[in-house]
């Protein structure tokens, strides 16, 4: 620490403004956070600052930078706000957590397997009411199957024949062992997510409260989503001058590849992973809402490309979407099921024609209005 302010006071005493530095892993966050509040700072791409081959050096990468940085060369990156960061902070620790507990409940499962306990086969979720507790009763020592079937719960009660065949097994005192840590650490998980979240709930209910009611206006985002989303992407877009360069930062556009007048197949980028994974959850979510724009733009580019470069288009139109309702203030509107028929009808005729003409149907066109 007492390094950085140094070169924080070196920087002002040689009447230094500006200042650049690559973006190399977390390394660069450190000296960000103790130089922001005096210089005008630029955090830039280190595959687009390379220098020519030959007599490679820190210093020399340092020199190079700072004469781009003097030539007004230089496109920095996206950085938000220290409040943002944060609170990227919380929603990345809280998915990592949600993650790891997701992986010691499919541990609990793969115990019951080596114990020739088939509960998975009747119970949906091993982690519910019933499938929690036949587990700590297993775990106590209780084999008797009509015991364990006799504590389901709801409308497992009438699958207590099915119960009674699925528990008994081969439980020895090591799965109980073994399974009981790992309950003890898919309980301490669930203590430390919810404490994430109450958290991550205090901090966007005040100044991030209108930029999360936007988010969550648009079909398939809730508000898990929707804290994912801004902890990437922040509050203000005004950085980015279009919704097309919006979507370009995120790696969410079509790529362009064209050679001696051919278009090739791009890949749009791997972008940030983090954004990726909070939009794809909610682009499959508003892929399966009924009546909605995306539905239809989803089957529409999946009978073209299939459901992966569906899902993208799907992506794309809500972070375009989202720039706008940033920039403007306003809520989601959706564009409607049928959009695509009302702004396209010539093209669907053509369509409808020429399917009809494959099927050897022959047909005069002739305009209603004629």
């Amino acid at each position: 620490m007492k390094g950085l302010e140094a070169l924080r006071g070196w920087l002002a005493s040689h009447g230094v403004t500006d200042a650049a530095m690559e973006s190399s892993g977390v390394y660069w966050r450190p000296v960000w956070a103790v130089l922001e509040d005096d210089f005008r700072l630029l955090l830039v791409n280190a595959r687009h600052v390379k220098q020519v081959p030959g007599r490679k050096t820190d210093v020399r990468d340092c020199e190079w930078l700072a004469q781009l940085l003097e030539c007004g060369l230089l496109k920095g990156s996206f950085v938000p706000s220290s409040e943002i960061r944060d609170l990227r902070d919380l929603t990345r620790l809280h998915k990592t957590l949600v993650r790891e507990r997701s992986s010691q409940v499919n541990r609990v499962s793969k115990i019951l397997e080596l114990a020739n306990v088939k509960l998975g086969s009747v119970v949906s979720d091993v982690m519910g009411v019933t499938g929690r507790a036949i587990l700590d009763a297993m775990i106590a020592g209780e084999d008797d199957p009509q015991v364990l079937a006799g504590l389901a719960k709801g409308t497992l009660r009438g699958k207590r024949r099915e119960l009674a065949e699925a528990v008994p097994g081969l439980m020895r005192d090591h799965h109980r062992f073994v399974r009981r840590r790992h309950l003890e650490l898919i309980d301490e998980l669930t203590r430390q997510v919810e404490r994430i979240e109450v958290r991550i709930f205090a901090e966007t209910s005040g100044p991030f409260g209108s930029a999360l009611d936007l988010l969550q206006s648009i079909l398939g985002v809730q508000r898990r989503s929707a804290e994912a989303i801004l902890g990437e992407i922040g509050d203000d877009v005004s950085k980015f001058p279009t919704a097309a360069h919006f979507a370009s930062w995120a790696r969410v556009c079509p790529g362009n590849h064209e050679s001696a007048g051919k278009r090739k197949s791009a890949s749009i980028g791997k972008g940030n992973v983090w954004l990726r994974d909070a939009l794809s959850q909610v682009a499959w979510g508003a892929a399966r809402t009924k009546g909605s724009y995306y539905r239809a733009l989803y089957y529409r580019r999946r009978a073209r490309g299939g459901p992966k470069k569906a899902v993208v288009a799907v992506q794309h139109a809500i972070l375009v979407a989202i720039w706008h309702m940033f920039t403007t203030g306003s809520l989601h509107e959706d564009l409607g099921p049928d959009h695509f028929e009302r702004h396209d009808k010539e093209r669907r005729k053509r369509h409808l024609v020429n399917q009809l003409r494959k099927m050897g149907v022959e047909l005069e066109i002739k305009d209603q209005a004629a």
